[in-house]
């Protein structure tokens, strides 16, 4: 309690009392201190490095990072790597086909290491290919999620970190068949790693299925392109190797009205752990199709993830972003919209309700690619057919699954939206034969009337018209 005669601030340092004027000196300190470092780090954050990437020398693009469009073309990876080195730009490599991870400085490489263990593909864990930046440095940071000390610490996407071998607080080693999805090195490769970067260098995180090469090259192709007219936008491709089967204005901006869930679905498992519990109160009770939650109940990102995706929840699409709070919730969405090549999307929130969350069919043909290769879980879950062995089962029951389409080839995952106002839409991957062989093929429609029958109707027209055939590889013989 104030006393009448002290004055209105003041401060005490072991229980004695210290001069008001001094008190502000400090406080005048503290607040200089404060915003050198700010000032600090919105310059390191502005960071940003001019690139002319080829084929396209001509055109000099800025790479701002976080926000570089990964899945722009098939040689994405290559072509950004060879722009650094060209202008002898510092940046990090990590190859998760080779398990290396390579530190170049001014375009030069300084560091070569092994990379030790990988996020498990497939699982909620797996390493997430993509462009990135190192985001901080830390030489022992603690874990919340695994309850470890993790040497030589850099994190550069979400939960994701570049570090040293992790270790228990008693000094326990963690065991080599653990993984919660970082680039983990040995502790003494990590600390060299960790000497030479620097918080805002890029990072370029790739594996081979990105490349989209088959194993025998570049030799798989069709015997027929025909494009379908009509009035939606669509696109039908196949996601290994980018062919198109039909498309009709793929660059066209339409709004996506639920699809917008399968980005919802991708930041929650890239920023929280899918076992956190989330109170549900009352702002988020709101008009959806299969209303299932009420004020007070406690439930996991997880189930909450199954009402999102199986039933189109609105009500979980608000649950879900609560630990991280939908403002920022939505800048994720769409910094990691920019990040995965999604040029022409936007995203005003998490359910898919305002028709200002835009995309295009060539957007969502990269956000397909990014989780069939990335997150083919959320696929999985989307249709009701992902792992719960570790989790156990889901708090609801019966769930709908307003996604299938019945008469159609197996479907691996995918999202329906519908609205009134701006049309109704789809994305959906299946895994349809073609010629004796099995390819993971991506419909796209949207602005459509009945998204499911001109999906099906696509998927139709590809078994009808094309077959996959393999070209004959030459060998080619030297004399020696």
């Amino acid at each position: 309690m104030m006393h009448r005669d002290e004055p209105p601030f003041h401060i005490h340092v072991l229980h004695r009392h210290i001069p008001t004027w001094i008190a502000l000196l400090v406080l005048l300190a503290a607040a200089a201190a404060a915003g050198l470092t700010f000032f600090s780090y919105e310059r390191e954050a502005a960071q940003i490095v001019e690139l002319a990437i080829p084929p396209r020398e001509r055109e000099r693009t800025v790479f701002a990072y976080g926000s570089w469009p990964v899945l722009q073309n098939a040689e994405f990876f290559k072509e950004v790597k060879q722009g650094f080195v060209a202008q002898r730009a510092s940046f990090i490599e990590a190859d998760l086909s080779k398990m290396t991870l390579r530190v170049y400085k001014e375009g030069v490489l300084a560091k070569e290491v092994p990379i030790v263990s990988k996020g498990k593909e497939g699982s909620w864990w797996e390493t997430p290919a993509g462009v990135y930046k190192i985001e901080g440095k830390e030489e022992k940071h603690f874990s919340s999620f695994g309850r470890v000390y993790m040497p030589w610490s850099m994190p550069f996407q979400g939960n994701f970190f570049i570090h040293g071998w992790p270790y228990y607080p008693d000094g326990r080693p963690v065991s080599s068949e653990y993984s919660g999805g970082c680039i983990r090195l040995s502790s003494e490769d990590a600390k060299e790693v960790f000497r030479l970067a620097e918080t805002g260098m890029p990072l370029l995180v790739y594996e081979d299925s990105f490349s989209n090469k088959s194993e025998d090259g570049d030799a798989l192709t069709y015997a027929l392109k025909k494009p379908l007219a009509g009035p939606a936008s669509y696109l039908a491709a196949d996601l290994e190797n980018n062919f198109v089967f039909a498309e009709n204005v793929p660059g066209e901006e339409r709004a996506v009205a639920s699809l917008t869930k399968l980005m919802t679905a991708l930041i929650a498992v890239e920023y929280i752990n899918v076992e956190r519990e989330v109170t549900i109160d009352s702002s988020m009770i709101v008009k959806t199709s299969i209303p299932r939650l009420r004020p007070g109940i406690r439930a996991s990102v997880l189930d909450l993830l199954s009402l999102l995706l199986m039933e189109s929840s609105n009500e979980a699409a608000l649950a879900v972003a609560g630990p991280v709070g939908e403002s920022r919730f939505v800048d994720l969405m769409n910094q990691k919209a920019g990040a995965i090549g999604m040029k022409e999307s936007r995203f005003a929130d998490t359910s898919g309700t305002q028709a200002a969350n835009v995309s295009t069919a060539e957007d969502l043909f990269a956000l397909a690619k990014y989780l069939y290769y990335n997150r083919s879980f959320v696929l999985h879950m989307s249709v009701g057919n992902e792992n719960r062995v570790a989790y156990g089962p889901s708090q609801f029951r019966d769930l709908a699954n307003l996604n299938a389409i019945p008469g159609t080839a197996e479907m691996m995952g995918g999202k329906m939206g519908l609205s009134t106002a701006t049309g109704d839409s789809m994305l959906a991957i299946f895994e349809i034969e073609l010629g004796g062989e099995k390819r993971p093929v991506v419909v796209i429609v949207l602005g459509s009337d009945d998204s499911k029958r001109d999906a099906k109707a696509l998927v139709r027209y590809i078994q009808s018209n094309y077959a996959a055939t393999r070209r004959e590889t030459e060998k080619i013989s030297e004399d020696l």
